[in-house]
């Protein structure tokens, strides 16, 4: 079997006989799924099982559930989502170009993906191909629903097989989309069949195009492409390749205009001073080549300084058009040179990995409105001002903010929020979700406390099976986490842990650590807080930025990070940024961690052991 092929448009059709469903940008491909190991075959027959382990260790987990339902096979797209729209194509172009199996496992753990599902091919053996869509996306639906698989898209639950969810008004999801980003949005016709590798207009494509503006610096005449650059610190940088999109007449008046005024640098190719500007669209920005460019327009209202990085980034990554932005080139971060609009693009890129811990929770923001330089305070009530589309939840007589989305997020960041203080339950529980364990060592110089004390958790956690993670503050300490099964436990359950693990560190290294809560009277020793850990406490968000003059930001770690070269002031705002593409996110498998933690085992044991003493 070979994929279905989508026919592209400009507009979507309307009509009662057609759904409308978000496009993602990855790998298009047919999951087989005859016996417990499931087979990933691409639009090219490739099998590329081996290069997503992760996919296939899902697949085994959900075999009992699924066995009833076999032989299958799904036709879906392989994706590495950043929200529940928009999947970052470069990193599964990578993955897919991997060799080594340490490799592999490595960005499985770093970069994990997941295989969105959106139509249903075969089920117990039997072809489903000539089914009319809506009837195999109905068995599909009851299918993943008696087989307890995901029945719709959560990005930030990673490594999974989901459902895509398909929807009748293409004009409400296009506003989505566009806020989000993504690629674009296919238009099915209800009454379609699956009919396989061939094109067909009952699946049409519409992209979400971004316009960036580059100068136009070469032209090859062998093979017609002429080339897009903008400046970045200060020198020229090559970012596109273009042709397509030009009419005859416009191609032959750039062409000629090159070679009757340009320099010529070889056999076939013409340069120019930065001079002509010209919008390319594109999908997407893989970091060196924009995605799919075609010509759009020239740009003869612009000089060339103007079209520079910043630019760039911020045209491939437009904020939603219901935040109004104001003052975007007011200071935060004087010593790091970084602006409003610098960290508002570090909320657009960092949101995949910040949202999912201010989904659903009651939000202290700190807001800095003249910079980290100037007053701060802190903000829980939601104010007159706020947008209608800004959620709140009451809570003893205050309205807090609830952060559910992009719009209120960059709405927040307008607002020089630059603190993100989230409670440890949802606003749905009264529940922990997780434990954190505050690390506070005296000052920065002794950092390495925090680290020691890390360290030695993490080797009691082992031992009870107990999956943790670790954070900067993005101050001067460390704060461990244990994320937890929702309303599995309470309050008074957790500090019965808390207190044991603390307790049992000082006594051991009664030298190094202490309960003491007075600060004049702890020392030089490492406060190890677990009274923080209850109901109405809160706990800097991960990847929340602070308020001090360094722009830290309280940053996820991996465990073999933790060590003497360790520093808090080595995360920034943007180091961050570059590292989430390079390194990954060390949280990414944390929401799944807190399902499998066997704490009752746990309680259990402690609950016997304090009984006994």
């Amino acid at each position: 079997m070979k994929p279905m092929l989508l026919t592209s448009a400009d507009e979507w059709p309307t009509g009662d006989e057609w759904i409308y469903e978000a496009k993602y940008d990855g790998f298009r491909a047919i999951l087989e799924w005859e016996d417990a190991v499931p087979a990933i075959i691409s639009r090219n027959q490739r099998d590329l099982s081996p290069l997503f382990p992760e996919l296939i260790d899902f697949c085994k987990q959900a075999f009992p559930n699924v066995k009833p339902f076999l032989p299958l096979a799904f036709d879906g797209e392989i994706v590495y989502l950043e929200n529940n729209y928009r999947s970052n194509f470069s990193i599964v172009q990578s993955r897919g170009k991997m060799k080594t199996k340490q490799s592999i496992q490595q960005a499985s753990k770093r970069f994990p993906c997941q295989f969105i599902v959106f139509d249903l091919l075969k089920m117990n053996g039997n072809e489903m191909n000539t089914l009319p869509l809506e009837e195999r996306k109905k068995r599909l639906l009851e299918l993943f629903q008696k087989a307890d698989l995901p029945m719709k898209i959560q990005f930030f639950h990673r490594g999974q097989i989901q459902c895509i969810e398909s929807c009748e008004d293409g004009d409400a999801l296009w506003k989505i989309i566009k806020e989000h980003n993504g690629e674009g949005m296919v238009a099915k016709r209800k009454a379609s069949p699956w009919m396989s590798g061939q094109r067909t207009t009952d699946w049409i494509k519409i992209k979400n195009w971004r316009y960036v503006s580059t100068i136009v610096l070469s032209f090859n005449k062998a093979n017609g492409y002429f080339t897009g650059a903008v400046y970045k610190d200060g020198q020229l940088v090559e970012v596109t390749a273009f042709k397509h999109g030009l009419t005859d007449e416009a191609f032959q008046t750039l062409a000629s205009f090159f070679q009757t005024k340009g320099e010529k640098t070889s056999n076939s190719i013409w340069t120019l001073p930065p001079s002509i500007c010209a919008d390319v669209a594109c999908i997407d920005f893989d970091g060196k080549k924009l995605r799919e460019p075609r010509f759009h327009s020239f740009r003869f209202d612009l000089s060339p300084e103007e079209c520079n990085w910043t630019t760039l980034q911020k045209q491939l990554h437009p904020l939603p058009e219901k935040v109004q932005i104001t003052h975007p080139d007011k200071p935060v971060w004087p010593k790091l040179n970084l602006s409003k609009e610098h960290y508002l693009l570090y909320l657009e890129q960092v949101a995949p990995y910040l949202l999912p811990f201010l989904q659903k929770r009651a939000l202290t923001a700190i807001r800095y409105p003249h910079g980290v330089s100037g007053e701060h305070f802190y903000q829980k009530n939601v104010p007159d001002y706020a947008p209608e589309f800004v959620q709140t939840k009451r809570i003893e007589d205050i309205d807090y903010i609830v952060c559910n989305d992009l719009p209120t997020l960059f709405w927040l960041g307008n607002q020089l929020a630059l603190e993100f203080h989230i409670p440890f339950q949802t606003v749905d529980t009264d529940c922990p979700t997780e434990i954190v364990f505050d690390l506070d060592p005296p000052s920065v110089n002794e950092f390495p406390l925090a680290v020691e004390a890390a360290l030695k958790m993490k080797a009691i956690f082992d031992r009870f099976e107990l999956q943790a993670f670790v954070k900067t503050s993005g101050g001067k300490g460390l704060q461990v986490y244990i994320p937890l099964q929702k309303n599995a436990f309470t309050y008074d359950e957790t500090r019965i842990f808390t207190e044991f693990i603390c307790k049992f560190l000082v006594n051991e290294n009664p030298q190094l650590f202490t309960l003491e809560r007075l600060k004049k009277n702890r020392g030089k020793k490492l406060y190890l807080d677990y009274i923080q850990h209850a109901g109405g406490k809160t706990i800097i968000a991960p990847y929340s930025s602070r308020g001090n003059e360094y722009g830290c930001v309280a940053a996820p770690l991996y465990w073999e990070e933790v060590g003497e070269k360790l520093h808090p002031h080595n995360f920034t705002i943007p180091v961050i940024m570059e590292r989430l593409k390079t390194w990954g996110d060390p949280f990414s498998n944390f929401f799944e961690a807190g399902e499998k933690q066997p704490l009752k085992t746990v309680l259990a044991e402690l609950k016997n052991l304090l009984k006994n003493q």
